[in-house]
């Protein structure tokens, strides 16, 4: 009698243990994030600095593809986005931007000829609603609306067949506005900056917005690609963390996840890797520097999970070693 009892209060603790509370997250942004909402301007006005990103045609068709799938994962219902983190949903409140979204777009599965423009003008004018409601949101409905319009541009691109004209193009620029704004409210834990532990539920929040945000970054290439414009580096983006191992996102407890980030702490004491040392490499780098860059990239890529694996094949490809 007395083990059942210790058994289930045990049960009881850890369950409180990984009750997620996404308030009072305390986040930075180490970046410009308005140079993130200016990426537009880059393909029509020269900016300082700018490099011209080459994809050669396969790495290009392997973008496409995936991030064609990714769209289709979100209008079958199956499966979790890879750039959602799974207890994200949990967190989400009834009619936030996130469940309305993942649920609106199942509207597009299994169409019966000629209902596309249907789809076409209910996802549109949910794009609109969010435009309209971005100076409502707080920190976390600012992300989760981030990610839907996301989303949304995705699928009526790559499912409902929308072309990258004016209209769209238009799409894309709000998508970098609120990718700023949410941006501006934290991309990574301000613990990693202390080099301490950060509570799960802000890495969760900064982790999903990163590969968020990558992902706009592929999506926009794409659509530059198909206007016959230039695709330049993202190096607003410079000294953000590239995406974290599979163990530490497909942690289901925070036990779990705490016991990993020790683990990762200890493996990365210089910092983690960054995205930037997954681009061409600097000419004055020099053999040391170039010797330690290989020998980091070789460490991460130990434990990748799918969403890495595709990111980096993508930065190999296009930019060699």
């Amino acid at each position: 009698m007395g083990t059942e009892v210790l058994v289930n209060t045990q049960n009881g603790l850890s369950a409180l243990e990984d009750v997620l509370d996404f308030s009072s997250l305390d986040l930075v942004c180490p970046i410009n994030a308005d140079d993130i909402q200016n990426r537009w301007i880059q393909a029509y006005i020269p900016m300082p600095g700018q490099a011209v990103k080459n994809y050669p045609d396969g790495v290009r068709s392997y973008i496409y593809l995936t991030l064609r799938s990714y769209s289709a994962m979100a209008v079958s219902g199956r499966g979790t986005l890879p750039f959602i983190h799974p207890k994200q949903m949990i967190a989400q409140p009834a009619g936030s931007p996130l469940t309305t979204c993942l649920s609106l777009v199942r509207i597009c599965s299994n169409q019966l000829p000629g209902s596309s423009q249907a789809a076409v003008s209910v996802l549109r004018r949910e794009i609109q609603t969010l435009d309209h409601d971005r100076v409502k949101y707080t920190s976390d409905g600012l992300f989760a609306a981030f990610q839907s319009y996301l989303i949304y541009s995705m699928v009526l691109f790559f499912v409902l067949g929308q072309s990258c004209d004016d209209d769209f193009r238009a799409i894309m620029t709000s998508l970098q506005e609120l990718a700023c704004a949410s941006s501006r409210q934290g991309l990574i834990c301000a613990a990693d900056q202390r080099r301490a532990r950060p509570k799960w539920e802000e890495w969760i929040i900064t982790e999903a917005k990163r590969r968020t945000l990558y992902v706009m970054y592929l999506f926009d290439s794409i659509l530059s690609s198909q206007e016959g414009l230039p695709t330049f580096l993202g190096t607003e983006l410079r000294g953000l963390p590239a995406p974290a191992n599979k163990l530490l996102w497909q942690a289901e407890t925070r036990y779990e996840w705490e016991r990993e980030y020790n683990v990762h702490m200890a493996d990365w004491m210089e910092g983690c890797l960054t995205i930037d040392e997954l681009w061409p490499t600097p000419d004055d780098l020099g053999e040391v520097g170039v010797a330690r860059r290989r020998a980091r990239v070789d460490q991460w890529l130990q434990n990748l999970d799918e969403y890495g694996t595709m990111l980096f094949a993508i930065m190999r490809c296009t930019h060699g070693d």
